[in-house]
C-alpha cells in the first residue's frame, strides 16, 4: 500500500511540473495564484496612461496577453514587443514596464506621455528598438539605459530631457542610431559607438549642427603632455614635419589597401550574399528587427514562387504566400525591375530602412527583404482576410460598422504617414486593392513607400504616372506632380468604395453614366437620394446619418482644386465626429461665391478620368489591383 501511494505522488508531482512548464512556457511566469506576471505588469503600463481611443482595450483578467492589440509574443508566448505609437495616449510610462524583462521592440513614438523616463527600462537587457520620441519626457537620462547591451537603436528625440548625457552610453557597443535631437541636455558629450548619431536642438551642447549630427568618426588623439611641451620649437617643428610626412605616407599606404581589400570584399560578397543558394542562413540589420532574408529560404517559402501561392498582382510586383521554416505565414512581394529601377545595394537598403521605421497599427509591418544581383523582395505578415476590395466582393458581404471602422483605420495610417513619420511618406496610390484586413478585419495600409523605393533613380518607371484609373487626383494626371493632397484624394474613392462596393470605374456604369463619376455622386447627394449609392448587399442595414457624413467627407476630399482638400488629419477629425459641418458649410460657401468662369465644368473636369481611352490605357499598364 505504501509503495502504490509513493507511485501516485510520483506520478503527481510529474504532472504538476508538466503544467508548470507549460504554463510558464505560453503565458509567462505564473504566480501562485495563477496571475501572469506580463498581465499585471501591462496593466500597470495601461492603468498609468491616458487612452482616449481605448486602443489599449486589455482584461486585466486574462492569463495570456498574445492575443491583445499593440503586443506582439514570441512562439513560446512571451511579450518581445510593446508598440502604440501615434494614439494620443499621455499618461506617464510605468516603471513596470522593467517587468517585461524579454521586451526586444518598445514603440511609443508620437504621444503626449509625459514624466520620468523610467530607471527600469535598464532591466530590459534583450531590447533591441527603444523609441520614445515626440513626448513631454521631462528627467535625465537613466544611467541604467548603459545596461541595454543589445540596444541597437535609440530615439529620445523631440522631449524635454535635461542634464548631462550619461557617459556610460559610449559603452553600449550594439548602437547603431542615436537620436537625443531637441531636448535640454548640457555638456560634456560622450564618443558614442553608434554609427548614426544626431543631438542637434540641444542649445547647451550644439554650436552648429555639424558639430551635433552625422557619421560617428574616431575621435582625434589629445595626448599632448608635459615633456612634449617642454622641447625646443626647432625640435618640435621637425618632429611635427616627420609625423606629417609618415602620417600621409601610412595614410595613402592605409588607402591603397583598404581599396584593394574592398574590391575583394565586394566581390566575395556578391558571390556569398548573391549566388550562394546553398545558403540558407538569414541575418538581421541594425534597425529594428527587419531581417535579411537569403533568396533560396524564399523559394522555399513560396514553393518556387508557384502560380499556387499567388495571391496579387501589381505595377509593383506580385505577390506570394509563403510557409517560414519556423512555420509562420509571411507575403513575399517580388519587386519589378529588380535589377534596374530599384538601383543599388546601397540605396535599396537605405529605403527599405527608412520604410521599416514607419510603424502604425493601420501600416503594413515590413519584416524583411532580400537581395541578389536580380532580384528585391519584400517580406511583409501575411493579411488572412486579403484586401478591401477582395473582401467587398466576397459573401458574406462586409457590415456597416466594420466599413466605418476599415475608413477610420485607413485614414488614420495615412494621418501617420502624412504628418507623424519621420521622413514623411506620399503613398500615391490610395484605393481598396492596397487596404489589407487582418484576422480582425482592421485595416492596414499597404505598400506604402514603395513609389518612392522604385522611383529613385531615373528609368522608364520615374517619368510615368503611378496610380489607377478613378483614383488619380486630376492634378497628378495632368501634371505628374504629387503631394499629401494626392492621397487625401485616392481617401474619398475609397470611401465611396466602401459605401457602394464598387470599383471607382463601376460607379457610372452602376448609374448608366458616361464618366463624371463624382458628378453623379453630388447630384445624388443634392437630391437626398443617397440610398442610391449604397451597397445592395447591406440591404438597409446602416445608419442614414453616418451615410450622408462620411459622403460629404468623400466629396470635400474628392475636391478638384488640391489646396481645398482637407489634410488626413481633418479627414480623421470628421471621421470620428468633429468638426465636418463647421468644413462642409464652409465647403459650400466657398464653392457658391466661387467664379465659373475660372473654373473647369465638372463634365470637362472627371470625364478626362475615364473618357480618355489612352490614358485609361497607359494607367492600367502602370497599376492594376495588387
Amino acid at each position: 500500500m505504501e509503495i502504490i501511494k509513493k507511485m501516485i505522488n510520483a506520478q503527481f508531482c510529474s504532472v504538476l511540473v508538466l503544467f508548470f512548464l507549460l504554463s510558464t512556457s505560453s503565458y509567462g511566469l505564473l504566480s501562485s495564484k495563477g496571475v501572469n506576471y506580463e498581465v499585471v505588469a501591462l496593466m500597470n503600463i495601461k492603468n498609468s496612461l491616458h487612452d482616449p481611443h481605448n486602443v489599449l482595450n486589455w482584461d486585466e483578467t486574462a492569463v495570456d496577453p498574445c492575443s491583445w492589440t499593440m503586443i506582439t509574443c514570441s512562439l513560446d508566448g512571451l511579450v518581445t514587443g510593446l508598440g502604440a505609437p501615434s494614439q494620443n495616449l499621455s499618461g506617464i510610462l510605468s516603471p513596470s514596464i522593467g517587468n517585461l524583462t524579454n521586451l526586444q521592440l518598445v514603440l511609443l513614438q508620437n504621444n503626449n506621455i509625459s514624466g520620468q523616463l523610467p530607471y527600469e527600462l535598464g532591466k530590459l537587457s534583450k531590447l533591441k528598438t527603444l523609441d520614445l520620441s515626440n513626448n513631454f519626457f521631462n528627467s535625465q537620462i537613466p544611467n541604467t539605459f548603459s545596461n541595454l547591451k543589445n540596444l541597437q537603436y535609440l530615439r529620445l528625440n523631440n522631449n524635454s530631457l535635461y542634464g548631462a548625457i550619461p557617459p556610460s552610453l559610449a559603452n553600449m557597443s550594439q548602437l547603431s542610431f542615436l537620436d537625443l535631437s531637441y531636448n535640454n541636455l548640457s555638456a560634456p558629450l560622450p564618443v558614442f559607438r553608434a554609427k548614426t548619431f544626431n543631438i542637434i536642438g540641444n542649445t547647451l551642447i550644439c554650436g552648429t549642427q555639424q558639430q551635433c549630427s552625422g557619421t560617428i568618426q574616431t575621435p582625434k588623439s589629445m595626448n599632448l603632455n608635459n615633456s612634449q611641451n617642454s622641447e625646443p620649437s626647432g625640435s618640435r617643428k621637425s618632429h611635427k614635419i616627420v609625423l606629417a610626412f609618415g602620417s600621409s605616407l601610412g595614410c595613402i599606404c592605409v588607402l591603397v589597401l583598404g581599396f584593394g581589400f574592398l574590391l575583394w570584399w565586394r566581390q566575395r560578397q556578391n558571390q556569398q550574399i548573391f549566388f550562394d543558394v546553398n545558403e540558407q542562413r538569414h541575418e538581421e540589420l541594425n534597425l529594428g528587427n527587419l531581417k535579411k532574408f537569403q533568396f533560396k529560404e524564399l523559394q522555399i517559402a513560396t514553393k518556387n514562387f508557384s502560380s499556387k501561392n499567388l495571391i496579387g498582382k501589381g505595377g509593383f510586383g506580385n505577390v506570394y504566400k509563403g510557409h517560414l521554416q519556423d512555420g509562420s505565414l509571411v507575403a513575399v512581394k517580388r519587386l519589378k525591375d529588380g535589377s534596374g529601377s530599384i538601383g543599388g545595394e546601397t540605396q535599396f537598403q537605405t529605403e527599405v530602412e527608412m520604410i521599416s521605421l514607419a510603424v502604425h497599427r493601420n501600416l503594413l509591418r515590413l519584416y524583411g527583404f532580400c537581395m541578389t544581383a536580380s532580384e528585391r523582395l519584400l517580406v511583409y505578415p501575411y493579411m488572412s482576410n486579403g484586401s478591401v476590395a477582395s473582401r467587398l466582393k466576397a459573401k458574406p458581404s462586409i457590415d456597416w460598422s466594420t466599413r466605418k471602422r476599415i475608413a477610420l483605420g485607413a485614414g488614420r495610417g495615412l494621418l501617420y504617414l502624412h504628418e507623424q513619420c519621420d521622413p514623411k511618406i506620399i503613398h500615391r496610390d490610395v484605393k481598396a486593392a492596397n487596404i489589407l484586413l487582418d484576422d480582425y478585419c482592421e485595416a492596414v495600409v499597404g505598400d506604402f513607400g514603395l513609389a518612392k523605393l522604385l522611383d529613385h533613380r531615373d528609368s522608364h518607371v520615374t517619368t510615368a504616372v503611378r496610380g489607377t484609373v478613378g483614383h488619380i487626383a486630376p492634378e497628378y494626371l495632368s501634371t505628374g506632380q504629387s503631394s499629401e493632397k494626392t492621397d487625401v484624394f485616392g481617401f474619398g474613392i475609397l470611401l465611396l468604395e466602401l459605401i457602394s462596393g464598387l470599383r471607382a470605374l463601376e460607379f457610372g456604369k452602376s448609374a448608366n453614366q458616361k464618366g463624371a463619376m463624382l458628378d453623379w455622386v453630388k447630384k445624388i447627394h443634392q437630391e437626398k437620394k443617397l440610398e442610391l449609392l449604397v451597397d445592395k448587399d447591406l440591404k438597409n442595414a446602416y445608419d442614414v446619418i453616418e451615410l450622408e457624413e462620411m459622403v460629404r467627407v468623400a466629396l470635400l476630399c474628392t475636391q478638384f482644386i488640391p489646396g481645398h482638400r482637407p489634410k488626413m488629419s481633418e479627414v480623421v477629425r470628421m471621421l470620428e465626429g468633429d468638426g465636418l459641418a463647421e468644413k462642409w458649410e464652409a465647403s459650400q460657401r466657398a464653392e457658391a461665391t466661387r467664379s465659373r468662369a475660372n473654373e473647369f465644368s465638372s463634365s470637362e473636369r472627371y470625364s478626362d478620368l475615364t473618357d480618355d481611352s489612352s490614358l485609361l490605357v497607359q494607367a492600367m499598364e502602370l497599376s492594376g489591383p495588387r
